[in-house]
């Protein structure tokens, strides 16, 4: 498994409290996601794309005829990105190389870098990597990993440097696959300014869900969408990190990825949360693409709540496995479920967005800031024809079945049986202050 980029720069601060929790349903055991149906078929596609099954799983065929993410650009904070490579040959925009070293934004090291953007914006051609979003474009900002750290004088500041210049880019969403234990005001301060420029901050939650299971930054950060790990089954994956820091869910089991850096094969293996961030970070490209108007929040608010998630999950319940669930962007794309809600509410903190019109101390601040459509009180809830349209699915009796998925909950319908057993919880939380 090569999953996020390991960082253990030795930073100082405190690990300021996410979440708080308001009160625990009782519940035994890991939590494990059922699905209905049979496994998805593979892709049509030989090689490497056939490995990527939840491309089927999502019926991203269909979601293309709607959305594509054109007009959309995701900042890439990880090891570089080639250009070079036959899916992303076109996708590649000028960039940063925040590390200090020889070499520019395009140099990745190793190929994680390219990796995440094939994931996300791949067009396919020469066999490679599909993106979900393959028409967003990526703009690449090259930060170290640890090895780097260890053997070279590098930019000690080199992932708020790139978080600030991604701030400042026409990147409209910040993906990052990477993650260390330690928080640095100056990374805490860059995610807060790139909120305040209307950026939506994505970062995997870690691979060390079965070995000290601790926070990681920036995905602990109040403004940053933490993302989790799933399976083709519907299942959280076994290392994916747990806790109030984790926001939401994608793929990222049986990803394929570049070997090295020299890109002369793909390799299998997990993908873990980093390609579960590329995931969730592309499924916003397409909600985005597909209403360009909206802010950050309201894309977000969106995936929230047309997330997939058991059917007896209560109103207000947020899992410390997969958030508010697996995204599933054809479920609002092709269905409309998910209301955008007030645009300028981050719906992480429930705090106004900063720079906004009605943010406090903004002189057009305004309390009676009506929502752009009516703003769901669930952070799970959907609009009414999609509850009944996952009701039907459950149902086993609809067409619709089929729409996002063939996986039940993991990607389409919320046709799921939630098994818990083990040490699982549910918690009943407040929004997250910054």
């Amino acid at each position: 498994m090569t999953a996020g980029m390991s960082r253990t720069r030795k930073r100082g601060g405190p690990h300021a409290s996410r979440r708080g929790l308001l009160c625990t349903l009782a519940v035994v055991g890991a939590l494990t996601l059922g699905v209905t149906g049979t496994a998805p078929a593979a892709v049509a596609a030989d090689g490497v794309q056939s490995k990527q099954w939840y491309l089927d799983a999502m019926n991203a065929e269909e979601i293309w005829e709607s959305a594509t993410g054109e007009g959309i650009k995701v900042a890439v904070i990880d090891t570089g990105v080639n250009p070079a490579t036959p899916s992303l040959k076109g996708q590649v925009l000028k960039g940063l190389d925040a590390t200090g070293l020889a070499g520019d934004a395009t140099d990745d090291y190793n190929g994680h870098g390219t990796t995440m953007a094939e994931l996300i914006a791949g067009t396919g051609k020469g066999g490679g990597l599909r993106g979900l979003a393959p028409d967003a474009k990526i703009i690449p900002m090259r930060i170290t990993n640890t090895e780097m750290q260890d053997n070279a004088s590098v930019n000690a500041s080199d992932a708020e440097d790139a978080i600030r210049a991604a701030a400042d880019s026409d990147a409209q969403i910040i993906s990052m696959s990477f993650g260390s234990e330690f928080s640095a005001p100056e990374e805490r301060e860059a995610v807060k300014y790139a909120e305040s420029k209307g950026k939506l901050l994505f970062a995997s939650v870690g691979n060390s869900g079965a070995k000290g299971n601790k926070k990681e930054y920036p995905a602990s950060y109040p403004q940053v969408v933490g993302v989790a790990a799933t399976d083709s089954e519907g299942r959280v994956a076994d290392y994916s990190q747990h806790g109030d820091f984790v926001d939401i869910a994608a793929p990222g089991n049986g990803i394929p990825r570049w070997c090295d850096k020299t890109f002369a094969s793909y390799c299998d293996g997990d993908g873990g949360t980093s390609a579960a961030t590329a995931i969730a970070s592309a499924s916003a490209a397409l909600i985005w693409s597909a209403n360009p108007d909206w802010t950050a929040n309201q894309v977000l608010r969106v995936m929230f709540e047309s997330a997939g998630r058991s059917e007896d999950s209560k109103p207000g319940t947020v899992s410390n496995y997969i958030g508010h669930g697996i995204v599933r962007p054809g479920a609002h794309i092709n269905r409309g479920v998910g209301k955008p809600g007030d645009p300028n509410l981050n719906p992480l903190t429930n705090e106004r967005t900063p720079g906004s019109a009605d943010a406090p101390g903004s002189s057009e601040s305004s309390a009676s800031s009506a929502p752009s459509g009516a703003a769901s009180e669930s952070p799970s809830g959907a609009s009414e024809a999609g509850a009944e349209g996952d009701k039907a699915v459950a149902a086993g009796a609809s067409k619709s079945a089929e729409d996002d998925s063939q996986l039940g909950l993991i990607l389409g319908g919320a046709a799921v049986v939630v098994v818990l057993a083990g040490g699982a919880f549910f918690f009943l939380r407040k929004r997250r202050t910054a």
